[in-house]
């Protein structure tokens, strides 16, 4: 697990009202829930859980003050977000914050594979920068086409990640409870996950739990925004 306690506090004091505007206190029906999550539990209202949004706030801000950390120290932060709902909001704020991310479908491998994506990288940037300057001038235009499109299939994936160099030192992934696979990966290699997560998943399967609706936009969106406002302002202070 993520030791927070140690580091400089570089968070902001966020307020209880923003966070209950933008609906982060609704979990799921009660009766989907997974016991764990109890710990951030407030109470139950028409069979639907509601998060103690006090805790809700310490623990974003314990992921605010280790991404912070992260960005000043030169580390990787991918954001994972392939629900519909969220996709766009991850993309809007992950690139101006200089965050790599993944909004399509999680590439099985990704982190236990590396080696393997990381000659995909290489070839999507290879086809790029081909038809870019005519390398392939001499191609014929059936060959371009099909340039056209291996480069299509490998954006579709890789878009987000197109400057990852290594495997990322952290992940942060919206929904764990759909992002099985990532999760599973992410044990088995070591990578630490901050995750924004509903009270249907379990969050001893993460190292930063940030207990929110995984649903509404207008959660993902805040939730979102703060850690990547947490990783351009470290990456500012270094």
């Amino acid at each position: 697990m993520i030791d927070t306690t140690a580091l400089p506090n570089h968070a902001p004091e966020y307020d209880l009202q923003q966070l209950f505007d933008a609906g982060c206190h609704f979990g799921h029906q009660a009766r989907k829930w997974h016991p764990a999550m109890a710990q951030f539990i407030y109470m139950e209202k028409d069979g639907v859980h509601i998060f103690d949004l006090a805790k809700t706030a310490a623990q974003l801000q314990q992921a605010y003050n280790y991404v912070y950390e992260l960005g000043r120290t030169g580390g990787t932060l991918v954001m994972v977000g392939t629900k519909r709902q969220a996709k766009e909001l991850v993309k809007a704020a992950a690139e101006p914050a200089g965050v790599m991310f993944i909004t399509s479908r999680w590439l099985g491998g990704l982190l236990t594979n590396w080696e393997q994506v990381q000659k995909s990288l290489k070839r999507m940037i290879e086809i790029e920068t081909g038809l870019q300057n005519d390398t392939f001038k001499g191609y014929t235009k059936f060959e371009r086409v099909q340039l056209e499109k291996e480069q299509g299939r490998l954006e579709r994936f890789f878009i987000g990640i197109k400057n990852l160099k290594k495997r990322p030192d952290c992940l942060f992934v919206i929904d764990p409870a759909r992002e099985k696979n990532v999760i599973r990966e992410a044990q088995s290699m070591g990578v630490p996950v901050i995750a924004l997560i509903d009270s249907n998943a379990d969050p001893r399967q993460v190292d930063i739990a940030i207990p929110a609706n995984d649903d509404a936009m207008s959660s993902i969106q805040l939730i979102v925004n703060e850690i990547a406002k947490a990783y351009q302002a470290g990456k500012a202070a270094k």
